[in-house]
Formats: C-alpha cells, sequence, structure tokens
C-alpha cells in the first residue's frame, strides 16, 4: 500500500549483505536466548494457577483463579507479540478482548476472560512454548559454540590437559591425531559452524515465532481482515451514495432545467406556427442550441460512468477519449494494453475522468499527464499537471470521494500537491498477477 507519492520513487539506500546477514543474526540470536527463560517462567507460573484453578473450580475461589491464570497468559502472550516485532522488524496484530459489560456485576467481570478463545489460547501457548524455545536455545548455543569454540581453538588449546590417547574422531577424519591436525580439524569445524550460523538461527527462529504466529495473531489477522472488508463496504456504499447525489443534484441543476426550457419553447412555436411563422422558427433555433447544450451537459456527466468504449476495447482506448475530449492538453503513457477485470478498469477510468475534470476545473494547468503501469500485483494509475498545486484529501473535498472510491476495491489513494504546484495523484489499484 502507499504511505505517500515520494514512497514510490525515492530510492532506500540498502546496506551491505554482509551487514544483514550480521544484523539478521544478532536478532535471531536475541530471540532465541531470552525466549527460553521467558518460557521457562512462563510455563512453571501458569502451570500452577492452571491446575489451583483445576482442581479447586469445585469452590467458590477455583474459577477466579483459572481466570487469573488467563490474564496473567495474556500479559506473557503481549510479551511474545513484543519479541515477534522485534523478530520481523514491524509491530505485530494484538486481538481485540472484549472488556465485560458495564453493568455486568463482579462474578461476571472477574469471569470474562474465560469466556474468551483468545484467553486460552494465550494459555496454550504460555503453556507449551517451552518446546519450540527449548529447541531454537539448545540449536542457537550450540552453533556459537562451535563457531567460536572452533575458530578460537588455536588460542586456547595449549591451556587444556593433553592426553596421551588419540582423538577417535580426529584420527577418523585426518589420519593421525597431531597437533597440527588437531588444530586443522577444530578450525574447520569452526568455519563450518560460523557459514551455516545464520541458516541455523533463522530455522531455529522462525520455528519458535511460527508457533507463536499461529496461537497469538491468526486471530487478531482474522479480525484485521473482517475490519478491512467491513471498511471497503462502507466506502463502497459511501461512495456510490455521494456519486448518486451528485448525478442527481447535476442533472436537476443542469440539464433538467434546460429540458423544462425546451419544453416550454417547443410549446409555444407550436402555438406560434399558424399566426407568426417567422417567430416560431426563430422559438425552434432557440431550442435546437438548447437540445445541443444539454446533451453537452449529459456528455460531461457521463464521464463517471462507464463508456461503451470501455467495456468494448478497453482501458487503453477509453483513457484516450477522454483525453481527447481534455479543454488541455494531456499526455498519455500506457504501458497495459491487456484487458483487465471489469471492476478494476472501472475504478482507474473513474479516477481519471474525475482527476481530469479537477485538473480543468481548479487547477489552472496548462498541461497533464496520465501514466498507467502494472507493477506488483496493482495497476498504478498516476495523474499529474502543473497547475497551481493546493489539492489535499481531506474530507468535503471531491478527491475524498476519489480515495472512498479506491478504497472499495481494496487500492489506496494519494496525492502529492503543494502549494505553487506541481499536483501528483497516484491510485494503487489490486488486480491480482
Amino acid at each position: 500500500m502507499l504511505s505517500s507519492v515520494d514512497a514510490m520513487t525515492t530510492p532506500v539506500p540498502s546496506p551491505s549483505w554482509l551487514g544483514r546477514i550480521a544484523r539478521r543474526a544478532a536478532v535471531d540470536t536475541e530471540y532465541l536466548i531470552v525466549g527460553l527463560p521467558v518460557a521457562v517462567f512462563s510455563f512453571s507460573f501458569l502451570l500452577a494457577l492452571f491446575i489451583a484453578g483445576t482442581v479447586t473450580s469445585a469452590f467458590v475461589f477455583g474459577l477466579p483463579l483459572l481466570a487469573l491464570a488467563l490474564l496473567v497468559a495474556r500479559g506473557f502472550a503481549d510479551i511474545e507479540r513484543l519479541r515477534l516485532g522485534r523478530l520481523q522488524g514491524a509491530p505485530v496484530p494484538r486481538p481485540r478482548y472484549r472488556p465485560a459489560d458495564p453493568d455486568a456485576g463482579w462474578v461476571r467481570r472477574t469471569l470474562a476472560p474465560i469466556r474468551q478463545g483468545q484467553a486460552w489460547l494465550d494459555l496454550l501457548h504460555g503453556l507449551f512454548a517451552l518446546v519450540p524455545s527449548l529447541i531454537g536455545f539448545v540449536l542457537g548455543v550450540t552453533w556459537w559454540a562451535l563457531a567460536l569454540g572452533g575458530l578460537s581453538y588455536p588460542i586456547w588449546y595449549r591451556y587444556l590437559p593433553q592426553d596421551d590417547e588419540d582423538n577417535p574422531v580426529v584420527k577418523a577424519v585426518l589420519g593421525s591425531d597431531t597437533t597440527a591436525n588437531r588444530l586443522l580439524f577444530y578450525v574447520g569445524v569452526g568455519v563450518i559452524a560460523l557459514i551455516t550460523l545464520p541458516m541455523v538461527l533463522r530455522g531455529a527462529a522462525a520455528l519458535h515465532a511460527g508457533y507463536s504466529r499461529a496461537l497469538l495473531t491468526s486471530l487478531a489477522q482474522l479480525q484485521g481482515r473482517i475490519e478491512d472488508l467491513t471498511e471497503s463496504r462502507a466506502a463502497a456504499v459511501s461512495a456510490e451514495a455521494t456519486a448518486l447525489r451528485r448525478l442527481e443534484r447535476d442533472i436537476h441543476d443542469g440539464p433538467q432545467q434546460r429540458l423544462v426550457r425546451l419544453a416550454m419553447d417547443l410549446s409555444r412555436a407550436q402555438r406560434q406556427l399558424d399566426r407568426d411563422p417567422a417567430a416560431a422558427r426563430q422559438t425552434l433555433t432557440e431550442a435546437v442550441g438548447q437540445t445541443r447544450e444539454t446533451l453537452d451537459e449529459l456528455r460531461a456527466l457521463s464521464r463517471g460512468i462507464a463508456p461503451p468504449i470501455l467495456a468494448d476495447r478497453g482501458l487503453s482506448s477509453a483513457l484516450a477519449a477522454l483525453a481527447s475530449r481534455s479543454i488541455i492538453p494531456v499526455e498519455l503513457a500506457i504501458t497495459v494494453e491487456d484487458r483487465l477485470p471489469a471492476v478494476v478498469e472501472n475504478t482507474v477510468y473513474f479516477v481519471a475522468a474525475e482527476a481530469l475534470a479537477n485538473v480543468a476545473k481548479h487547477s489552472g494547468a496548462t498541461t497533464a499527464k496520465v501514466t498507467v503501469r502494472r507493477q506488483d500485483g496493482a495497476i498504478y494509475l498516476v495523474v499529474e499537471d502543473d497547475g497551481v498545486g493546493g489539492a489535499h484529501l481531506a474530507k468535503g473535498h471531491g478527491l475524498a470521494g476519489l480515495a472512498d472510491r479506491v478504497r472499495a476495491v481494496d487500492g489506496q489513494l494519494a496525492v502529492d500537491s503543494p502549494d505553487g504546484g506541481p499536483t501528483v495523484l497516484v491510485a494503487e489499484v489490486p488486480c491480482g498477477s
């Protein structure tokens, strides 16, 4: 999704591959090392509370103890979500925990966590996170020990007690257990461990993180998706209602008034035919002019409705026809020639039509450019002009309705329009691969 127009064009310097590997290894190591003590503490504490609450559930204080165990598990789950966010470099979603009703009694408020599914997932995570954390801790510490111990073996081996017996592993690999062969063997082990260390750390961290994400964030992601769909549906309804109100207002203020006048002129011409043919001819001439003006207004109003050329010949032809009707010169740069889903074509066309209409009415621009390209499973529409700028997406302005229209198809609209111009409008419309 777009966060700003500059985010699409400003290059971000990337660190060297060695620096990226080192930082990734450091983050993975921290996640694995800290994970074990946290898992041990959560397992011990939660297991004691859960057993106490389960065993005494027949008594008054049993269920409150169980609810307390779920609340404590929620705290450990929040700690793990923070650790997951640090591991992946971005915050992870936190599910919503429904609070008790404001008018509920103290019993219902106390037992509210027991009725929530996510609370039990938190408890399940706190009790069994010890398994992946222990595996990750052992793998991480073992590989670090092999790498550091093997590479530093030439420094500290002379301080070890020397046995007369041959080392069977070294002898099996190198043939004899001489000091040189022993150094070569252990340093080689250290080099191999160092080379494979990032992969082992990444795999161990992924194992632990996958378990945590499955229990602690999957429900939150589902809730977030439902919220996005709800927002998109609301945006679609809002955009449709706004478009219908505008169309109704424009028809009432323009073509409807002209049609009323046209009907009156034709009635007057009908009455004048017998007694004053010259006046009737003049009235009919004015009526023809009214008809042309009405047709021009209807064509202008229809710019937000998909024209037949869009359905018959596709987006490129429709935008070319739209640009040819513009009162200012429009340069087209369209690299998408194949047909797109109808909802994508309609949305892109509508946004382009409205944007060019705003350019013609409000920007004072002398030229405009429309660019359409496909990138990363989305269609990007860029409308640029050399006008006075000052456009924004605030509610109550025309571009806010465009943003709702784009958001209705899970897209996003961004505008960069400083005072003095130029203005750049970017619409991102998902279209699949």
